[in-house]
């Protein structure tokens, strides 16, 4: 029969690329997939960064020598960024030594206090776009212990965390820690409002409940976890109890907006077969996905954007009002069409904090970034 291929399959080959990645090339590479972003509608991301060392997991001479060439695409871009140094100490939740391309990972408590030394001089010093907060990779690749000394170092937020994403995990962890990952996150570790967990895909319905309760934001990835197969996060039984979600691009195998809120609607109405499962009160289901997403993703990297309003940053998206999809158009309409007919090729322009970086389309610096890219994908290419 046919190779069976899942997410811990597609891992082994990332992981075979980063024995390859300068930090050179991190930041081409970077930079593209911000201009991607910023063209899709996206004006801040939220960077889960944890590509911390040298292929064989000696740290650089400026241990934060990767993150920093993260932040040096965004300054050249314009986007705005929440930088999230991880922490990723253990292969799994048997406290197994790192290996192979994980090495590159590999950070304990007091390293990423030193990061976050390092980043907050870098991020107090630069664009007021830029933003610092903590991550733990997951509950298999952390010490429990650690997890209270991570989150004092940054008391405030944002902290983000991966949870649920894949059936192995929930089981590697409910065998360690005795409760599935987010039943844990929220009962003993404390997840609220400063929270983000990203992608919860594989909870039970109280589990569900009881995230939604907490406060923290659910960052979904929906075209990545339909890519890998990890499952549907439970968005319908979320929002009925008061949850707050955000959308991000996680694998970068497609980075479109208006594709990641449809692709999330679209998974509940398969999964219950019916239509406007995340419709707003107003009726319309874009204004539910776009409202809701910009609201949820701003409290997950602690912006105050995610609205239009005086004294808010400007984070702006104008729609190609001229093309057919929109025309005739109006009201919240125009979102419904925009996600579920027309998608990112209707983002006319984009203001990330008020900087006017997406022009008829095309990121101003498009060609540039793109040239830069295509040398280093070819040379990677090589290892595939």
């Amino acid at each position: 029969g046919r190779k069976r291929r899942n997410f811990w399959t597609w891992r082994e080959i990332m992981y075979g690329f980063l024995e390859h990645v300068t930090p050179d090339d991190l930041e081409v590479i970077a930079a593209l997939a911000q201009v991607e972003m910023l063209e899709a509608g996206f004006a801040t991301v939220g960077e889960f960064h944890y590509l911390h060392h040298a292929p064989n997991g000696v740290p650089y001479e400026n241990p934060a020598e990767m993150a920093l060439r993260i932040c040096a695409a965004a300054v050249e871009t314009g986007i705005g960024i929440c930088l999230l140094p991880v922490l990723y100490e253990q292969g799994g939740c048997d406290g197994r030594p790192l290996e192979g391309g994980q090495r590159r990972f590999g950070c304990h408590v007091d390293q990423l206090a030193d990061m976050v030394g390092i980043l907050e001089s870098e991020c107090s010093g630069g664009p007021d776009s830029h933003q610092l907060g903590i991550a733990l990779h997951s509950l298999r690749a952390v010490r429990k212990d650690s997890i209270p000394l991570t989150t004092e170092l940054l008391p405030s937020g944002p902290f983000h965390v991966h949870a649920a994403e894949q059936i192995a995990e929930v089981e590697e962890v409910k065998f360690a820690l005795g409760a599935r990952p987010v039943e844990w996150l929220v009962g003993e570790a404390g997840a609220n409002r400063n929270w983000c967990l990203v992608h919860c895909t594989q909870m039970l319905p109280t589990e569900t409940e009881a995230l939604a309760r907490s406060g923290a934001v659910a960052g979904l990835c929906p075209i990545t976890e339909s890519n890998l197969g990890d499952g549907i996060f439970d968005g319908v039984r979320f929002l009925e109890a008061g949850g707050k979600f955000g959308v991000g691009s996680d694998s970068n195998v497609r980075i479109r907006l208006a594709e990641e809120l449809r692709t999330l609607e679209y998974s509940q109405r398969l999964r219950d077969r019916n239509r406007a499962a995340l419709s707003a009160e107003t009726g319309s289901t874009g204004i539910g996905l776009f409202t809701g997403a910009s609201e949820g993703a701003a409290r997950a990297v602690a912006s105050d954007s995610g609205v239009l309003a005086p004294g808010c940053r400007a984070n702006i998206i104008e729609l190609d009002g001229c093309a057919i999809d929109l025309d005739c158009l109006k009201g919240n309409r125009i979102l419904d069409a925009w996600i579920f007919a027309g998608g990112d090729k209707l983002v006319k322009n984009v203001w990330s904090s008020g900087r006017h970086v997406v022009k008829d389309g095309r990121h101003v610096l498009r060609n540039h970034c793109e040239t830069r890219y295509r040398s280093v994908r070819r040379r990677l290419l090589e290892f595939a």
